[in-house]
């Protein structure tokens, strides 16, 4: 019987998949503004979290790519090999996909997947995970927030960032970042991100951070590509919606800055992980190409 609100199937995952390793997990804090909310909260929520559920939020529509939970990569919708492998992690109790699309959640119970519908007013995946959460049947202590555009997720960063917020017991927030490419430096569509020097997330950027007088990537410097998943306290992502909107999140167009604007804490783990995020059309193809050179079919 599943831990969800409905029945799933388990995952037949991907032969030959390469493991990613945990290179190192960042420890220590910093307090960005210190509101006396994230204080007041923080003080409260020193407990072991356990209880852990991963939520896929999936939606139809998309400015940049319409339809994309749905594309066919080597034959298998995108959604479906994401759920594939969030279902191999094992610090989750259960996976589900939060979707407001009929075609979507069709889609994902005809391949076995619990689906939670939630509605289309929800201005991003923070939120949809959040109204996903309250609609389950069973309560949660960190809940998991798994793109759908990463179809080749490595189970064992999931469970990096789980394992990592459980230790943090001061922070809300856990994400995972890799080494850039030098080719991405410029690309806005991937997130860079910068951390302080005991590892907390100093800032999020789509250009390139931190940036030299010479306007030139650095290939000296070790940059840093924010990988689209993350978890939270599941007490702090129902107070996520009611936060007001910052200035940088706006300007930025990035969750997560909204998170560090009103002072809480986020972990970051780097993991030696080659980013395949499907963020446009033309990314299907080099997914594709790369998935048949590794036998990930």
């Amino acid at each position: 019987m599943s831990v969800c609100s409905s029945s799933s199937s388990s995952s037949s995952g991907y032969l030959g998949s390469a493991k990613a390793w945990i290179v190192h997990s960042i420890v220590a804090g910093i307090a960005i503004g210190a509101a006396f909310g994230a204080r007041s909260y923080l003080g409260r929520s020193k407990r072991f979290r356990s209880r852990v559920v991963g939520i896929i939020p999936a939606r139809f529509a998309s400015s940049r790519f319409e339809g994309k939970p749905l594309v066919e990569i080597l034959g298998k919708p995108m959604i479906q090999r994401t759920w594939e492998r969030a279902k191999m992690a094992t610090t989750l109790d259960c996976v589900v996909v939060a979707t407001d699309d009929a075609k979507i959640a069709q889609c994902c119970k005809g391949f076995g997947a619990d689906v939670v519908m939630t509605s289309e007013s929800c201005r991003n995946g923070t939120e949809r995970c959040n109204e996903a959460l309250h609609k389950l049947e069973k309560k949660y202590d960190i809940v998991v927030n798994i793109q759908g555009d990463e179809p080749l997720i490595e189970p064992e960063i999931i469970d990096g960032i789980v394992k990592a917020l459980q230790a943090a017991p001061d922070a809300v927030f856990s994400t995972a970042v890799t080494s850039l490419k030098s080719e991405d430096a410029f690309d806005p569509n991937r997130v860079k991100c910068v951390v302080d020097s005991r590892g907390y997330a100093i800032y999020f950027s789509r250009g390139l951070i931190p940036f030299n007088k010479s306007g030139k990537v650095n290939l000296q410097f070790p940059y840093l590509l924010h990988l689209g998943i993350q978890s939270y306290d599941s007490k702090f992502l129902s107070i996520y919606p009611e936060l007001e909107p910052t200035p940088l999140q706006l300007e930025e167009d990035l969750e997560q800055l909204k998170v560090l604007e009103h002072g809480y804490k986020m972990k970051v783990i780097k993991v030696d992980h080659e980013a395949h995020g499907v963020d446009v059309p033309e990314d299907v193809e080099k997914i594709e190409s790369f998935m048949k050179e590794r036998n990930l079919a």
